[in-house]
């Protein structure tokens, strides 16, 4: 099926345009449809998460249906607000600039987290780690966590993990909250982390002194119901 796909601000952005006829399977749901849109706009996924779609002039949820001839509209967050800053780079790592993102006169709390690279594990001396991901879902995953945890603790967040090849004492990611209160700094921050590590899909490889290299995969990969619950327990 065919529908006329309309998108605004930084949704047009990511798509490359602000108007387009786009095919559809038939029985597409609002969901499906965020699905297939991520993975021919990678740039769209860090929004999809506080995306609003409308069908015919109207919001819908993600189990609406998507009719043929119909109009959707890609409705970014309208100005005033403002979305958690969430996302994968190779480039280094800059403390005070993503601190900077979400600290503010409103907030009496910011709590910051800093992972770095260890010049040993388990004994044996570290050379180098390698991270790698499965960048369009672990943007995704980051994003809609972040936004998540910003509502269920009423605070600011900023998450950025690199990728690529670290030396010891490289920061790998840096996670900081800013809240009115510390006590929803210190949960936001600490549930960012620990769910991090278990539901998006990022991958770190050891580089050892003595030339070997291993696979740090420590902990199977959850959904996000199922890594609220591991946390909360």
């Amino acid at each position: 099926m065919r529908v006329r796909l309309l998108a605004f601000a930084s949704a047009a952005d990511a798509v490359g345009g602000a108007e387009q006829d786009l095919e559809l399977p038939a029985g597409t749901t609002v969901a499906k449809l965020r699905e297939l849109l991520g993975a021919r706009h990678p740039a769209l996924l860090p929004l999809l998460p506080r995306l609003a779609i409308a069908v015919g002039g109207e919001i819908v949820g993600d189990d609406a249906a998507v009719v043929d001839g119909t109009e959707v509209a890609l409705l970014p967050p309208v100005s005033g607000g403002r979305g958690p800053v969430a996302h994968l780079t190779e480039e280094p790592l800059d403390v005070a600039a993503i601190l900077a993102e979400v600290a503010g006169a409103d907030c009496g709390a910011v709590v910051s987290f800093v992972g770095t690279v260890r010049e040993s594990h388990a004994g044996r001396p570290v050379a180098r780690l390698t991270y790698s991901a499965y960048r369009p879902m672990a943007e995704q995953r980051l994003a809609t966590l972040a936004d998540e945890l910003e509502r269920r603790h009423g605070a600011r967040l900023a998450v950025v993990h690199r990728l690529g090849t670290l030396n010891p004492g490289e920061a790998s990611v840096v996670i900081v909250a800013a809240a009115p209160h510390r006590d929803a700094a210190y949960a936001a921050n600490r549930e960012c982390l620990e769910r991090l590590k278990r539901e998006v899909p990022v991958w770190k490889r050891e580089h050892y002194a003595d030339g070997s290299a291993r696979w740090r995969e420590d902990e199977p990969l959850l959904s996000s119901s199922e890594a609220a619950v591991s946390i909360g327990s």
